[in-house]
Protein backbone atom coordinates (compact mmCIF):
# COMPACT_ATOMS: atom_id res chain seq x y z
CA UNK A 1 0.00 0.00 0.00
CA UNK A 2 1.24 3.45 -0.87
CA UNK A 3 0.26 6.41 1.30
CA UNK A 4 0.69 10.06 0.44
CA UNK A 5 -0.34 12.78 2.91
CA UNK A 6 -2.65 10.37 4.76
CA UNK A 7 -4.40 9.23 1.60
CA UNK A 8 -4.09 5.95 -0.22
CA UNK A 9 -2.23 6.44 -3.48
CA UNK A 10 -1.91 2.78 -4.45
CA UNK A 11 -2.85 -0.72 -3.33
CA UNK A 12 -1.41 -4.07 -4.39
CA UNK A 13 -3.77 -6.93 -3.60
CA UNK A 14 -1.74 -9.97 -2.52
CA UNK A 15 -4.66 -12.33 -1.92
CA UNK A 16 -8.33 -11.74 -2.48
CA UNK A 17 -11.75 -13.27 -2.88
CA UNK A 18 -12.14 -15.70 -5.76
CA UNK A 19 -15.06 -13.69 -7.13
CA UNK A 20 -12.78 -10.70 -7.77
CA UNK A 21 -14.53 -8.35 -5.34
CA UNK A 22 -11.25 -7.59 -3.56
CA UNK A 23 -9.58 -6.07 -6.62
CA UNK A 24 -12.65 -4.05 -7.62
CA UNK A 25 -13.07 -2.68 -4.10
CA UNK A 26 -9.35 -1.96 -3.63
CA UNK A 27 -9.27 0.13 -6.81
CA UNK A 28 -11.95 2.39 -5.31
CA UNK A 29 -9.87 3.04 -2.17
CA UNK A 30 -7.26 5.09 -4.05
CA UNK A 31 -7.57 8.76 -3.08
CA UNK A 32 -9.40 8.12 0.20
CA UNK A 33 -8.03 8.80 3.65
CA UNK A 34 -7.08 5.66 5.50
CA UNK A 35 -9.97 6.07 7.95
CA UNK A 36 -12.50 6.43 5.13
CA UNK A 37 -11.03 3.50 3.23
CA UNK A 38 -11.17 1.08 6.15
CA UNK A 39 -14.92 1.62 6.39
CA UNK A 40 -15.55 1.77 2.64
CA UNK A 41 -13.53 -1.37 1.88
CA UNK A 42 -16.02 -3.58 3.69
CA UNK A 43 -18.98 -1.91 2.03
CA UNK A 44 -17.50 -2.02 -1.46
CA UNK A 45 -16.61 -5.70 -1.13
CA UNK A 46 -20.22 -6.40 -0.16
CA UNK A 47 -21.44 -4.54 -3.26
CA UNK A 48 -19.16 -6.55 -5.58
CA UNK A 49 -19.51 -9.88 -3.75
CA UNK A 50 -21.26 -12.67 -5.64
CA UNK A 51 -21.89 -14.89 -2.61
CA UNK A 52 -25.48 -15.67 -1.67
CA UNK A 53 -26.35 -13.19 1.12
CA UNK A 54 -29.12 -15.47 2.39
CA UNK A 55 -26.67 -18.31 3.12
CA UNK A 56 -25.74 -18.06 6.80
CA UNK A 57 -22.45 -19.46 8.00
CA UNK A 58 -23.14 -21.78 10.94
CA UNK A 59 -19.75 -21.11 12.56
CA UNK A 60 -19.71 -17.30 12.40
CA UNK A 61 -23.47 -16.77 12.40
CA UNK A 62 -23.20 -14.23 9.59
CA UNK A 63 -24.00 -14.15 5.91
CA UNK A 64 -20.94 -14.67 3.71
CA UNK A 65 -21.37 -11.17 2.31
CA UNK A 66 -21.18 -9.57 5.76
CA UNK A 67 -18.31 -11.80 6.80
CA UNK A 68 -16.41 -10.84 3.63
CA UNK A 69 -16.93 -7.15 4.39
CA UNK A 70 -15.57 -7.47 7.91
CA UNK A 71 -12.59 -9.56 6.82
CA UNK A 72 -11.64 -7.09 4.08
CA UNK A 73 -11.95 -4.07 6.39
CA UNK A 74 -9.77 -5.83 8.93
CA UNK A 75 -7.16 -6.74 6.31
CA UNK A 76 -7.04 -3.16 5.03
CA UNK A 77 -6.65 -1.85 8.58
CA UNK A 78 -3.65 -4.15 9.11
CA UNK A 79 -2.15 -3.06 5.77
CA UNK A 80 -2.51 0.61 6.77
CA UNK A 81 -0.73 -0.06 10.07
CA UNK A 82 2.13 -1.85 8.30
CA UNK A 83 2.46 0.89 5.70
CA UNK A 84 2.54 3.62 8.35
CA UNK A 85 5.16 1.70 10.34
CA UNK A 86 7.35 1.28 7.27
CA UNK A 87 7.07 4.99 6.50
CA UNK A 88 8.10 5.92 10.05
CA UNK A 89 11.07 3.54 9.88
CA UNK A 90 12.22 5.09 6.60
CA UNK A 91 11.98 8.61 7.98
CA UNK A 92 13.84 7.67 11.17
CA UNK A 93 16.59 5.96 9.19
CA UNK A 94 17.00 9.01 6.96
CA UNK A 95 15.86 7.16 3.81
CA UNK A 96 13.69 9.76 2.12
CA UNK A 97 13.58 8.04 -1.25
CA UNK A 98 10.20 6.68 -2.32
CA UNK A 99 8.37 7.85 0.80
CA UNK A 100 4.83 6.58 0.95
Amino acid sequence: MDLNDGRISGIDVVRGASCGATWDAAARMVGMTTDEAIIRMGLEVQFFCTADPSGWDPIYGKSPVHLAGKLHSSALSKAVDVSKSQTIEKIESGDTKDQR
